[in-house]
């Protein structure tokens, strides 16, 4: 065993420096991927001309939601490799492989370029960004839980989700100032790349922040580290705690894209508002999820993580169609914002809780590799595409709000997978904090 894994991450730095430290590389992963939702439409035009805005428009939300296809592999392939060598070592290699997705995405020409190769390798960035990403959340999270001091699990890991919020924050911004700087023409024809760029110079300094990361000192002590096939064996024995989970994550994961990755090309396409306003109402909606989401976590570690889970989902279940009823209705800057935060704070408490509740439940030999597979099977399944399916539903149904039908499907998912959870705790069956 190296040095780096056997010391502990609270012996030499403080713990304020190893959430900073570890979050960093879930800063890039959400940084890019809004990107990639808000410049939608000009990425459709580069990379995917057709006959009308709408095919252009679902091919490039079809790869967008392809990314996320590749994280239930990367969970299972990449989470047992971080359960098995380190949290330390494993999210290094994430980030790597989630940089090199990156770059690639950044530096391809258009197709009037290079032809069918310019969609092609598009492709395979996000897969590489996908494929990262399916261990890279998990990784994260369990590190987080295990740092945490005795009765804060939920404030710690709610600032997974929190660097992702920060992300949503600057990348909103730099739209927004790119906006005012520049004429759309432009934009569309080069100046959607600079965010792209940003993220790639920024991708060195958190190199230097995941090397410095130290290994969790639960990690360090533990004793048997499983092999690939033990991991597997372990997984397919837990397969309904695995659904289950995936279920729960659910809510989490169609909220966090509706509001945040497909919002601003909501408010252009369908309610017509300016690029401007939708990407500041985006920005506060940012700063809106990064205020709720350590009150969710701290609220669970106190009144336990099952009475806000339920409450919550059983807000998006009644409110979430009204809500966007209202707000097509009567289209304005305001009451899409009001709208948006107000689904901002479902997905703020619902999630700090979520997140620390997804790592009790998982059997401690394969967390991060168990934690990864239930998140990236929701996101795969829900997430990723909630873009694409908002498009889909709103093009068939003829109705705008009918966004709100799949996340309100997601959030009745994740009340049905809470209350069967803590029912199998209540008898015993797998421990979890009430």
């Amino acid at each position: 065993m190296t040095a780096s894994i056997q010391r502990p991450a609270t012996a030499g730095r403080s713990r304020a420096s190893a959430i900073f430290r570890v979050t960093s590389g879930n800063f890039l992963e959400q940084f890019d991927f809004f990107l990639f939702g808000f410049y939608a439409t000009q990425i459709a035009a580069v990379f995917f001309p057709a006959s009308s805005e709408f095919a252009s428009l679902m091919m490039t939300f079809a790869v967008f939601g392809a990314g996320f296809l590749m994280r239930p592999l990367g969970a299972v392939v990449l989470g047992a490799y971080i359960d098995d060598v380190g949290r330390r070592k494993g999210l290094i290699v994430t980030l790597s492989i989630m940089a090199s997705g990156t770059i690639l995405i950044v530096l391809v020409p258009g197709y009037e370029t290079i032809g069918l190769f310019a969609p092609a390798l598009v492709l395979i960035g996000r897969l590489l960004q996908g494929f990262s990403a399916g261990a890279e959340l998990g990784g994260v999270s369990v590190y987080l839980a295990e740092i945490a001091t005795p009765g804060h699990k939920g404030f710690f890991t709610s600032w997974q989700s929190g660097s992702q919020q920060v992300a949503i924050i600057v990348a909103a911004a730099l739209g927004y100032a790119l906006n005012q700087w520049m004429t759309p023409s432009a934009i569309a024809d080069w100046g959607w790349r600079i965010p792209f760029f940003v993220g790639c110079m920024i991708v060195p300094f958190i190199f230097l922040l995941r090397r410095n990361l130290e290994e969790t000192e639960e990690f360090a002590t533990r004793k048997h580290r499983p092999s690939m096939s033990e991991v597997f064996r372990t997984l397919g024995q837990n397969w309904l705690i695995v659904f289950a989970g995936m279920m729960m994550v659910a809510l989490t994961t169609t909220a966090f894209y509706l509001i945040t990755v497909y919002a601003p090309t909501f408010g252009k396409t369908v309610l017509h508002l300016s690029t401007s306003d939708a990407l500041l109402a985006t920005l506060l909606v940012g700063v809106s999820n990064f205020i709720w989401l350590p009150i969710g976590g701290a609220l669970s570690d106190r009144i336990g993580r099952r009475p806000v889970l339920i409450a919550m989902a059983l807000l998006a279940i009644a409110s979430t169609y009204p809500a966007l009823t209202f707000l097509v209705n009567a289209p304005s800057f305001m009451h899409m914002l009001l709208v948006l935060l107000w689904l901002s704070f479902i997905y703020g408490l619902y999630n700090g809780a979520m997140i620390p509740a997804l790592t009790e439940i998982m059997p401690v030999e394969v967390r991060v590799a168990g934690f990864s597979l239930a998140y990236s099977l929701a996101t795969a399944v829900f997430g990723g595409f909630t873009p694409a399916m908002s498009t889909l539903l709103i093009q068939y149904t003829g109705d705008k709000a009918a966004p709100g039908y799949w996340m309100s499907f997601a959030a009745l998912c994740a009340l049905c997978a809470t209350l069967m959870l803590y029912r199998r705790a209540s008898n015993h069956l797998q421990p979890l904090a009430s």
